[in-house]
């Protein structure tokens, strides 16, 4: 008799633990991320063409296969946060934290920066340039 009070002690703490074990999965979300956000994804994907590097090009600087970078700028791939720091500072940017609160305040800053810019931030028609060149000749009278 005594066997099967220790059978029933041990099938009754496997049932507790178990149902433990259930109860403190349901509500923790994981912590890696399945993908870098696209909006990040691009931002990497424009800065380096604004460099004028390759996939490879940029793979080459950081010491990383071209199908690496392809991976993380296609969302297949997330990358640790080393590497991730690695390639934006490689582009000349940074990563740094932010309260929430201030985002909007910061990305407004980085607007008005790139705005000041030649060339950056600023949104022309693909005919501005033709009208910047009519500008500079005498001006023609029209009839």
């Amino acid at each position: 008799m005594h066997i099967r009070v220790s059978i029933d002690r041990s099938l009754f703490m496997y049932y507790i633990v178990s149902n433990m074990n259930n109860d403190v999965t349901k509500g923790i979300k994981p912590l890696r991320q399945k993908t870098l956000p696209a909006e990040m994804r691009r931002a990497l994907i424009q800065t380096r063409a604004k460099h004028g590097w390759s996939q490879r090009d940029l793979a080459s600087r950081l010491g990383i296969g071209q199908r690496h970078i392809s991976g993380i700028e296609s969302g297949k791939i997330v990358p640790r946060y080393d590497t991730l720091l690695e390639i934006v500072r490689t582009l000349d940017h940074d990563l740094i934290m932010v309260p929430r609160a201030l985002v909007p305040v910061v990305q407004a800053l980085v607007r008005d920066h790139l705005k000041d810019q030649p060339g950056e931030g600023e949104e022309r028609s693909l005919h501005a340039a033709d009208r910047d060149e009519d500008n500079s000749r005498e001006p023609r009278d029209e009839v």
